[in-house]
Formats: C-alpha cells, structure tokens, sequence
C-alpha cells in the first residue's frame, strides 16, 4: 500500500497542528511519529505529539505518484498543477487548510485520473470536503490502519476462496475473441463471468473520452454493472486490506517526546 497520510496533533498546546507525510505501513508510520525522532520519527512531528492519523489517500500506481502527492499537499502555494492554489485564512488552523486543500488537490490532474481511495480514521463527526472529490473516487470510513500481509506457503487470507477456485475459467476475452494469454480482468459481481483483456476493456471504457490515455471506469459488457477501473485492477493483483482493531491503533497518551 502507499500511502499519503494526513496526522493531527492531540497535544494541549498544539491543537489543530497537522503533517503531511508518505508511508508504505501506515500503522507502523503512526508508531515512529508518537516515538519521537529517536525511533523513526520526523522532526516536525518530535514534540508535539501524540499525533492521530485524519485519513490517509491510497491506491497511487507508483512511489513517484504518491510522492508527488505528498509534496504538492505539503506545499501547494508552489504546486503547478493547481491552477488557483489556495491560501491559509487568516487564524485558520493547519489541519483545516490541508483539509481544505486535499480535494482540490484530488481534481487536479493527473490525481484526478487515478483510481485512488480515501479513508477517514477518526471516529465521530468529520469535517465536509469542499468542493467535493471527484466521483470516482472511493470515500471509506473505519478506525483501523492496514496490517501488512505476510505471504506464506499453504492457504492464508491471499489464497482464493473455494468458490474462486471452482469458477470456470474463462478461455477467450469477451470483447475481442481472443485467448486470455495474460491475466484479464474480470467483473466482480457474481454470476457474471466477464473476462478481458485490459486493453479491450480500457477502449471500450473510453469511448466517451476518447482523449484520455487512463479510464475512470465503466460499464460491463455483459451484466451492464458500473465498474471502476481501479478495483478492476487491484483485483487482478490480488490487493486486498486488513484492518487493524481500532485498540491497535490509538496513539498513546503519554508526553511528547
């Protein structure tokens, strides 16, 4: 998983702080921060803790993706791609700014083309994002962090299920007749067994935006369910996420360090 996260102060003296950060663990990131530098943790972060993670956006293609993510949230007065960067009100906390500049930073391209998803953590009450992010992208709300997997031999989590073993291959692609060589990508919801190349499946995705190079997603060709195309394709990678108990995850109420 990558990984731009957004952390919020929980020190008395330092409410409404926030920082901005990259991280391939999440849960593992939040523990360096609330340790202090000694432990990982960055020198913004050293003393102002303990920190709670807001939310974080994943689903970046690559580490350059999300880093440029990163550093265009943590400085968006000098980010290009944002063709009115928004500036700080006056007295307005930093965790209300990088609240106010994350959906703008989700419109702008190229973000706006990628399959990314949005996890709130916090529970309770969360503030509204305006303007509201783009339509593709997937709002999730839960108090856990992702656990890393461990692969192993024998069945685990990352093994298919009995009913996925049992389905019947799919020999040919559904839009050009041709033979599945490489891994297709193939609709989810049961019992359509749609399989295609990414390729056939990507024009037929973009004929209403014959401009673009990446498809938001689309409609299936044979149970006529509205696909993304980011799902379609960490399904065929077989990205799934396990959550953290939400015990697991809270910072400890302890000093700053």
């Amino acid at each position: 998983m990558r990984a731009v996260y957004l952390l919020r102060s929980g020190h008395p003296r330092g409410r409404g702080r926030a920082y901005v950060g990259f991280t391939v663990e999440p849960r593992r990131r939040l523990r360096q921060h609330n340790g202090g530098r000694r432990r990982g943790g960055a020198r913004r972060t050293s003393g102002g803790g303990p920190w709670e993670m807001e939310l974080f956006v994943h689903g970046f293609p690559s580490d350059v993706a999300a880093l440029r993510f990163e550093w265009a949230w943590q400085h968006p007065s000098s980010c290009r791609r944002l063709p009115a960067p928004p500036t700080r009100r006056p007295r307005e906390q930093p965790i209300s700014f990088a609240l106010r500049t994350l959906p703008r930073l989700l419109r702008a391209p190229p973000w706006s083309r990628l399959p990314l998803r949005l996890r709130w953590l916090r529970p309770g009450p969360r503030p509204p994002l305006e303007p509201a992010p783009p339509p593709h992208v997937v709002v999730e709300e839960g108090v856990g962090l992702p656990l890393m997997r461990k692969k192993g031999r024998g069945r685990g989590k990352d093994t298919p299920t009995h009913q996925e073993e049992e389905a019947p291959p799919t020999k040919s692609c559904d839009l050009c007749g041709e033979a599945l060589a490489t891994p297709p990508l193939r609709c989810p919801r049961p019992p359509c067994a749609m399989a295609a190349h990414p390729p056939c499946l990507a024009r037929l995705f973009l004929r209403p935006e014959p401009q673009q190079l990446l498809p938001l997603g689309g409609t299936c060709p044979r149970c006529h369910t509205h696909l993304l195309w980011g799902d379609l394709i960490g399904r065929s990678r077989g990205e799934r996420h396990e959550w953290a108990e939400p015990d697991d995850v809270t910072p400890p109420s302890s000093a700053p360090t």
